[in-house]
């Protein structure tokens, strides 16, 4: 059944690179959005990280394949590796963080028919291929046959995804200095990329507001806060709390 975008409770997207302090900002305007009405959270990254630890722990083959799935996800590659096109096993891999994407992106949609505002860490995008939340697989990706065809099933769901902007986008700021002094463990390189391409993200025309994340937590939030009241009034919503 079609989904009727006018019945959707309003969705908030935090984004941001490493470092800037996206958890903390979706926990904390969750308990802010709250007092709104009912809502919840949607992790809607890959979690690509905390699969592989997990399939590391399997017997035999466990470690060779948490190896193989932490060194192809976007926390790991540059923008020149991301270029290159993967072997079958690997589009595989790519589509199954796929399909578990598309799996928690509807399970929102969901929620969000039932009234219930929603708060996402992250939010998928087309803006800049293979970066930030974007497709794995470019839709003229060279290989093999089934890579390309797995290339246009990847293109085909985040062209369904990305068409459901967000009433709000938080865009959390950092440089690049600040980034690596918050993930000492991220290569400066990746962070680097990331830095670069947070700006350049527009989410289909959603409303954006940008907040410089370097400053201490208590203005950030107060930022986005105040962001978040406009929109939810806006669309209606009134606080119930004193």
């Amino acid at each position: 059944m079609p989904i009727d975008r006018k019945e959707l409770a309003p969705l908030i997207a935090i984004i941001g690179c490493d470092g800037s302090g996206k958890s903390t900002v979706s926990e904390e305007i969750l308990a802010w959005v709250r007092g709104y009405g009912p809502a919840a959270t949607a992790h809607l990254g890959k979690q690509s990280g905390n699969i592989g630890r997990a399939i590391a722990r399997w017997p035999l083959v466990g470690p060779w394949m948490g190896r193989v799935i932490v060194r192809k996800t976007d926390k790991t590659r540059s923008q020149r590796d991301r270029k290159k096109a993967p072997g079958v096993f690997i589009a595989l891999v790519l589509m199954a963080f796929l399909l578990r994407r598309l799996y928690r992106f509807k399970r929102m949609l969901a929620l969000r028919r039932k009234g219930l505002i929603i708060v996402t860490d992250r939010y998928p995008q087309l803006d800049l291929l293979g970066a930030s939340d974007s497709t794995d697989l470019s839709a003229a990706a060279s290989g093999s046959a089934v890579v390309r065809w797995l290339a246009r099933r990847e293109q085909a769901a985040y062209e369904w995804m990305t068409s459901f902007r967000p009433d709000l986008v938080i865009r959390l700021n950092v440089d690049l200095d600040t980034a690596c002094a918050r993930k000492p463990d991220h290569r400066r390189e990746l962070l680097r990329d990331k830095v670069a391409a947070i700006p350049l993200l527009k989410f289909n025309g959603a409303p954006i507001v940008d907040v410089d994340a370097t400053l201490p937590l208590a203005e950030v939030l107060a930022a986005a806060k105040a962001a978040v009241t406009r929109t939810l009034t806006a669309r209606g919503f009134t606080s119930h709390t004193t």
